[in-house]
């Protein structure tokens, strides 16, 4: 026995729809209880994100399934909530006023005449949360301050001016913004006894005198380098020592280096070769595919199957799952992501989210009906699209009002709902065999 996927039946307090009641001649409306008091307006934001789930945010859908806009009112909950000042239906009025329309629904019933997609939307009647304050920025930290020169009391000849050296000082940089006559040579010529021998090695804290006596300059030595010195200059010994550990560290990274290039140099080797398998299983299979095609029989059918599978639930099964009583159509049960083809050649007159039917598609045929395509989990057509008997137009799945993965595949005259006509019978007639 073929496995059954059904619908669940469309009921008012469960569908993805605004909907309500108008009572004979419009005296009254039947309203679902709800808490006393006036809610808060939503933001478009959230208007926006309601229409994204019910209609993929198409303002002007008509499916032609009862329910119509981005928002899905019903007909009756359109004129009962004041749209008809607007337009004649919510798909005819703009983005604004069916927004303004959907405000005044939310007031009387509460977000629950959206029961799934206000969830996913965040709709709520107090509306949506404001926006956490900025936390202040930190303070910024103090700047330390710059080394300055001090003076220290020297002999009744005068004051000489020092200066207290600083981490990456240099005799050049400290003649220069010290305006020493006489450069780093002069500035050096004074302070020998306090350097040393080397004149690039000063170290933080030393004082030097900024304004030297007549001295005479060495000749012919370079300006000392920028060095950031800590400490004393290292022996030869450790400077030995410190080469070698930086020559072992760089043959190190020169090996780690080696290694992860032959180790990505196999990496693609290996994925070329499987990528070339991958071409060559291919390449095989599509000829086996054509070989057999070249000795099956032509098809003399004008239709196509929409899918390549055996018949489920039946065209008017009876009972209570459904909203006419019967079943309006015929369900093939696949898998999700099966291939859905269209069974004949026509116009894609709607593509996208059709509220219990799921995702959808619709396709106006040549001879004037038109074919139904339901619970799909992908769309490879667009409205307005022309198709041919057989091109794949979506792939099956379980959205909408469904207890599993099927197609619901329906035949109409008209391009509303209610005007079914038996959907293998019709496929048969273009020589479409089951």
């Amino acid at each position: 026995m073929a496995v059954r996927g059904r619908h669940r039946r469309r009921q008012q307090s469960r569908i993805n729809r605004a909907s309500l009641t108008v009572t004979a001649g419009g005296a009254g409306l039947a309203l679902p209880l709800v808490a006393a008091g006036t809610a808060d307006a939503a933001s478009a934001d959230t208007w926006a994100k309601v229409a994204a789930c019910e209609s993929s945010g198409d303002w002007s859908i008509n499916t032609g399934n009862g329910y119509y806009g981005g928002l899905q009112f019903k007909q009756s909950t359109w004129e009962a909530y004041g749209g008809g000042a607007y337009a004649g239906r919510a798909d005819l009025a703009s983005k604004d006023q069916q927004i303004a329309v959907a405000e005044k629904v939310l007031d009387g019933q509460g977000p629950g005449a959206w029961p799934a997609c206000s969830q996913k939307a965040g709709l709520t009647r107090g509306g949506p949360a404001p926006a956490a304050p900025e936390a202040a920025p930190a303070p910024r930290p103090a700047k330390a301050p710059a080394a300055t020169p001090t003076t220290t009391p020297q002999s009744k000849a005068g004051t000489a001016e020092m200066y207290t050296v600083v981490r990456g000082d240099t005799l050049s940089q400290i003649a220069e913004e010290q305006r020493v006559k006489g450069g780093w040579q002069r500035l050096y010529q004074a302070n020998r006894e306090r350097v040393g021998t080397d004149p690039d090695l000063i170290v933080p804290g030393q004082r030097l005198q900024v304004k030297p006596g007549a001295a005479t300059p060495p000749k012919d030595r370079p300006a000392p380098r920028a060095k950031d010195r800590t400490g004393p200059e290292p022996t030869g010994k450790q400077a030995a020592e410190k080469a070698a550990a930086k020559a072992a560290e760089a043959k190190k990274a020169a090996e780690a280096k080696k290694a992860e290039e032959a180790r990505k140099a196999a990496a693609a080797k290996k994925a070329a070769a499987a990528k070339k398998a991958e071409e060559a299983q291919k390449a095989a299979a599509k000829k086996k595919a054509e070989e057999a095609k070249k000795v099956s029989a032509p098809s003399t059918a004008r239709f196509s199957s929409p899918v390549d599978a055996g018949t489920g639930t039946p065209y008017r099964a009876s009972g209570a799952s459904w909203s006419k009583g019967y079943h309006t159509g015929v369900d093939f049960p696949v898998p999700t992501g099966t291939s859905v083809k269209a069974a004949a050649s026509g116009t894609v007159v709607s593509a996208g989210w059709g509220g219990s039917y799921g995702y959808q598609v619709v396709i106006k045929h040549n001879d004037g009906k038109y074919s139904q395509y339901a619970h799909l989990s992908a769309l490879t057509v667009r409205s307005g699209q022309s198709v041919q008997a057989g091109q794949r137009i979506a792939r099956s799945g379980s959205t909408g009002n469904s207890t599993g993965p099927h197609l619901h595949f329906e035949v109409r005259t008209g391009p509303g709902f209610g005007s079914d006509i038996d959907p293998l019978a019709y496929l048969r007639g273009g020589g479409v065999k089951f």
